[in-house]
């Protein structure tokens, strides 16, 4: 019974770079090795088991013995690629949310600390701020105290003056 499908197709004819070329050999092959056992989700449409399986297993080989760059087009090659990529792309996209997660509770866990520093740079600065208020009532205290020192001296001085003055009209009588 001949198919209306080609059993394969040239990679070339895929529109896809040599590297997207080498990766779905590589999974091809993965996807056909690791096919699963005959009760897999693939559809027999009533063919039965013994088919599919010796479809897939004439592709496998295919595959593994390098296929000469061609793309097996068997509807059970087909079935157990595209399950493969579903289950890859499955995998990157849990590790993605993963990923995902750690960075947001890393940016959760960075912005508590930033707001923790910012809280205690804010303490600081008004720490600061008492301090320098302090210091400027300690110089105006400092200023008071030296003009009164300064009167003090003054008074002193004219005191020390007068005893002299009196002390030389004592000593003169």
């Amino acid at each position: 019974m001949t198919s209306i499908f080609p059993a394969s197709v040239p990679d070339s004819q895929l529109g896809l770079s040599p590297s997207e070329i080498q990766i779905l050999r590589q999974h091809q092959q993965i996807a056909l090795q690791n096919q699963p056992y005959p009760h897999s989700s693939i559809s027999t449409r009533g063919r039965g088991h013994a088919r599919t399986s010796a479809s897939t297993s004439r592709a496998a080989s295919a595959a593994s013995s390098g296929n000469n760059g061609r793309l097996v087009l068997d509807p059970g090659s087909l079935a157990l690629l595209g399950q493969h990529f579903e289950r890859l792309m499955a995998a990157i996209q849990n590790r993605v949310d993963q990923l995902t997660a750690q960075t947001q509770m890393s940016t959760i866990h960075q912005s508590s600390r930033a707001g923790a520093a910012m809280a205690a740079a804010d303490a600081e600065i008004v720490r600061f701020h008492a301090i320098i208020r302090q210091i400027d009532e300690l110089e105006t205290e400092f200023d008071k105290v030296r003009h009164i020192r300064d009167i003090v001296k003054g008074f002193r001085a004219r005191v020390e003056g007068l005893e002299r003055k009196m002390d030389a009209r004592h000593a003169r009588r």
